[in-house]
């Protein structure tokens, strides 16, 4: 299906990605087309191996293979010049591409039986909720895709980290489920340039990384952070007779007919495991407003307050 220019939907140990063949200009933008995606926001592609990244990147720096000889097969998205024969389409038009080894077995034979790098997004219409189940896929590109591999509740949750290798030093580009300490530890010191403040979506410049768009990983029901435990926002919504969902640590006793509580894990990887399916599940449930309660300002939280602030930012 893939070497046909088809779509193909198929889990990572992230979230779903939504993949054609990063070497066919016409399947690329099939990708662009079924989820309404900015032509400026690159895609990401999955290779098999390392020896495939030379089919999409113009070289290896000695950072690049000590990071990947760690970290690969996962959630880590590197950086790099792209080679020539790349369809810009992958790259928004950029000089790099973003590649990485995605650890999960079904991806992992996609891989190995197309024999080709998959450029892959996640499988959700642009600006939306990534998806962890296939029936969170369904929900925006059914009648939009060619197949669907179901692999199940995929482990991770959230997006990969992705780091810039062609600055130095290398830059932080989108936080994910590889911390910046466990990067440091390798690379050294590493440059944290996730802010929410980067260039529009409308904006004709490529932007260097997926994931920097202000809005993004957004619900529908419009969704508000709060710093505190939230029970006063929470109890002021519920005031004014408005249907909430509250997505905190721990449960407050805050017993209401109008009230969908979520207790969410007190560790990041917990959090960010649960983190999508539970906004997915509150989506549905005819709520007026999600109010979840902000994890500490701390470097091993930075990925979950980063979707949840980008999907903040939406309302």
């Amino acid at each position: 299906m893939v070497r046909a220019g088809g779509l193909v939907v198929f889990p990572t140990e992230t979230v779903y990605g939504l993949g054609a063949n990063a070497l066919d200009a016409a399947a690329v933008r099939g990708i662009f087309a079924a989820k309404g995606r900015p032509a400026n926001n690159p895609l990401i592609v999955h290779v098999a191996d390392v020896e495939q990244v030379c089919q999409v990147a113009a070289s290896w720096p000695h950072s690049a293979a000590l990071l990947s000889e760690r970290f690969w097969p996962g959630p880590l998205t590197l950086v790099l010049p792209k080679c020539d024969g790349l369809p810009d389409a992958v790259t928004a038009g950029g000089p790099t591409v973003a590649v990485r080894i995605p650890a999960h077995p079904v991806a992992q034979a996609l891989l190995r039986s197309a024999s080709l790098p998959i450029a892959a997004p996640s499988a959700n219409l642009s600006t939306e909720l990534s998806p962890t189940r296939a029936e969170h896929v369904l929900r925006g590109l059914d009648g939009r895709i060619d197949l669907l591999l179901d692999g199940g509740q995929t482990a991770g949750g959230i997006e990969s980290t992705v780091l810039d290798l062609t600055a130095q030093p290398p830059r932080l580009l989108r936080p994910g489920l590889i911390g910046v300490t466990a990067l440091e530890a390798i690379v050294g010191p590493v440059t944290r340039d996730c802010s929410l403040t980067v260039a529009a979506p409308n904006e004709p410049q490529p932007l260097r990384s997926p994931g920097l768009m202000p809005r993004h990983y957004a619900p529908h029901t419009p969704l508000e952070c709060v710093e505190a435990n939230g029970a006063e926002r929470v109890a002021s919504l519920l005031a004014e007779g408005r249907r909430v969902g509250w997505v905190t640590f721990a449960d407050p006793l805050f017993p209401s007919s109008s009230l969908q509580l979520r207790i969410v894990p007190s560790d990041p990887a917990g959090y960010a495991a649960c983190l999508y399916a539970v906004l997915h599940e509150l989506d549905v449930a005819g709520l007026d407003r999600i109010v979840v309660t902000l994890p500490p300002h701390r470097d091993d939280w930075l990925a979950v307050r980063d979707r949840l602030q980008r999907a903040a930012d939406a309302n």
